[in-house]
């Protein structure tokens, strides 16, 4: 298994062969305002450049997408990528935007879904306290689910992508029920302006290692959102052993 971090939540994960491209959020740095309901919104972002080359972050034999959020897609991702990959999605709702864009293999993660020997499964999550960020995501018509996605392979340790979402029961529920030795968490603590946070922060990067102590954390989405309010350095001061974080462009090897 190979995890080659590209820039925020934008993976290119190597797993049982095959190349799953993660959330593709391929425009340039600066390109795009600040979320308005957000943290510093008079920040641009992306914060940074990608790392390497469109080109090359777009040769895969997958895409996945957790959830259709414009820090996760974007047009440069929509006009690079290949229409006849397999993309995978959350929802029905997904996969009819994604062909809407022209993509010919849409597919919804179930609990069947196996692709080239891989099997795929959905887990939930909170994009921030359900209670309080689903009513507001209602308000400015923007989706509220972001799915996380285990990984598992006769050859591979099982991988477990949390995607967007806190420190909640469906995440403790993914661990317990899937035992993965490697878990990616989101960890920026993005922020809006209500002082809710979206996704999770250091505190809840020390509750995973913590609750999951033989599995490796890889700390991914940093660095590159407006609304971000923890940084690489802050996930590094934990100093928590099984706790990775990655520069951007470095890759894993597990």
């Amino acid at each position: 298994m190979l995890i080659h971090q590209i820039r925020n939540a934008t993976l290119i994960v190597t797993y049982h062969n095959q190349k799953f491209l993660i959330d593709p959020w391929l425009m340039p740095k600066d390109y795009m305002a600040g979320f308005d309901v957000g943290m510093n919104p008079e920040v641009r972002q992306p914060r940074v450049d990608l790392p390497i080359g469109i080109d090359e972050i777009t040769k895969a034999d997958a895409v996945i997408l957790t959830h259709f959020h414009p820090d996760h897609w974007d047009e440069f991702a929509a006009k690079a990528l290949d229409k006849r990959l397999p993309l995978f999605v959350q929802s029905e709702t997904d996969l009819k935007v994604m062909q809407g864009l022209g993509f010919k293999d849409v597919r919804v993660i179930n609990e069947h879904t196996v692709f080239e020997g891989v099997k795929l499964y959905k887990t939930g999550g909170q994009h921030g306290r359900r209670e309080v960020i689903e009513p507001l995501c209602r308000q400015i018509d923007m989706p509220y689910d972001a799915m996380g996605i285990v990984f598992e392979a006769p050859d591979e340790k099982t991988l477990y992508l949390a995607g967007d979402t806190i420190w909640c029961d469906e995440v403790k529920q993914a661990i317990d029920e899937f035992a993965p030795k490697v878990i990616v968490v989101n960890a920026c603590g993005a922020m809006l302006q209500n002082g809710e946070k979206i996704i999770m922060d250091a505190a809840d990067v020390k509750t995973v290692a913590t609750y999951a102590p033989s599995a490796v954390v890889v700390a991914s989405h940093m660095d590159t959102v407006s609304h971000l309010t923890v940084t690489r350095q802050d996930i590094k001061n934990l100093h928590l052993a099984n706790v990775v974080v990655p520069d951007d462009n470095e890759i894993l090897k597990f």
